[in-house]
């Protein structure tokens, strides 16, 4: 694979098609009531771990094996939940060279037991696969190198596209990466795969409790000089225009709560439409606040929940999706 991008902004095939591929598909995007096929459930996946392992301060969310994975899917079928982000960590590590074999055992063996059971997102990012936690590759300046980083996560966007994904997530933030992903996609037999893109991701405090259970905190630095300044509205506008041009079929906010003033303004911008990201450091903070009696967690994940429906965000990936079903969704 060479590092040229071939398909141009104007040849992008508008496909309406990728997003009634499936049942699932076809109730996330329904624009008239709010059920529990609006939400989306993370679930991470660790070759470091041999048993399940909780998540400080995510009640009921855990890193996992695989075997357990597939036993807490199984679960929140029953709890009505079938649509699922996948975050997937390995022991090897790398500053330029990944070696992806875990990462598709890991998606080929939950389709492979579910199939059409369940909608399977899948988190496109460097973060957890370098050495030192970054979401792109550097040159030998220390500069980030654009090309090269491209190239990677369109390989491996490809790669879970192989292993069975149903949709591709990048969250990388990196400048072009919706076009070389979905060029990438396209020429290799996947034009009718989905990318849902983080497309305005914000540099954030809220994201702590997270990088723990994916082991992408960076090693140095931080994020700023890619992911998006949280006082800039017009530039995160558009960061998602720029998605929409590129080929995103859907669009993302992150964090949540701190986002909804934008979902409406970049939902008609661009014509798509973007769902809200309930970050770790958002779900935890009513989790710990119920359990020093502050607060009641489904009441309140109700009504962040309303809110940001409210706020006309199309899905909902929060880290209670496998609640909603008790709270009355």
């Amino acid at each position: 694979m060479t590092g040229k991008v071939e398909l141009s902004m104007s040849e992008i095939k508008k496909n309406l098609h990728r997003m009634k591929s499936n049942k699932f598909l076809r109730d996330l995007c329904s624009e008239t009531n709010f059920t529990i096929a609006h939400f989306v459930q993370p679930l991470f996946t660790s070759e470091l771990v041999d048993e399940k392992e909780k998540i400080e301060g995510l009640k009921d969310n855990f890193v996992m094996n695989i075997e357990d994975t597939i036993r807490q899917i199984d679960n929140d079928i029953n709890s009505g939940v079938n649509n699922f982000l996948l975050f997937i960590s390995s022991k090897s590590k790398s500053i330029d060279s990944f070696n992806l074999e875990y990462h598709q055992k890991v998606i080929s063996s939950i389709k492979d037991r579910f199939r059409h059971d369940i909608n399977l997102w899948t988190d496109v990012c460097l973060c957890s696969l370098t050495s030192h936690g970054h979401c792109c590759l550097f040159d030998a300046k220390g500069s980030i190198d654009l090309d090269k980083t491209l190239l990677e996560i369109s390989s491996i966007a490809l790669a879970y596209a192989e292993a069975g994904s149903d949709i591709i997530a990048p969250s990388d933030m990196m400048d072009g990466r919706t076009l070389r992903i979905r060029d990438t996609l396209d020429k290799s037999n996947f034009s009718m795969t989905p990318i849902v893109s983080y497309s305005t991701k914000f540099s954030s405090n809220f994201y702590g409790p997270f990088r723990n259970a994916a082991n992408s905190t960076p090693s140095f630095g931080d994020r700023k000089q890619y992911q998006l300044d949280y006082r800039n509205r017009s530039e995160a506008i558009r960061a998602s225009i720029r998605c929409a041009e590129e080929g995103a079929d859907m669009l993302m906010v992150k964090p949540g709560m701190t986002s909804i003033d934008l979902i409406r303004d970049i939902k008609i911008k661009t014509g798509l439409m973007v769902g809200s990201y309930q970050v770790s450091g958002e779900y935890a903070g009513l989790c710990l606040s119920e359990e020093r009696g502050l607060l009641n967690l489904e009441n309140s994940l109700e009504e962040t929940w309303h809110v940001m429906r409210r706020a006309e965000a199309q899905f909902i990936i929060t880290y209670g999706a496998r609640l909603a079903k008790n709270i009355g969704f």
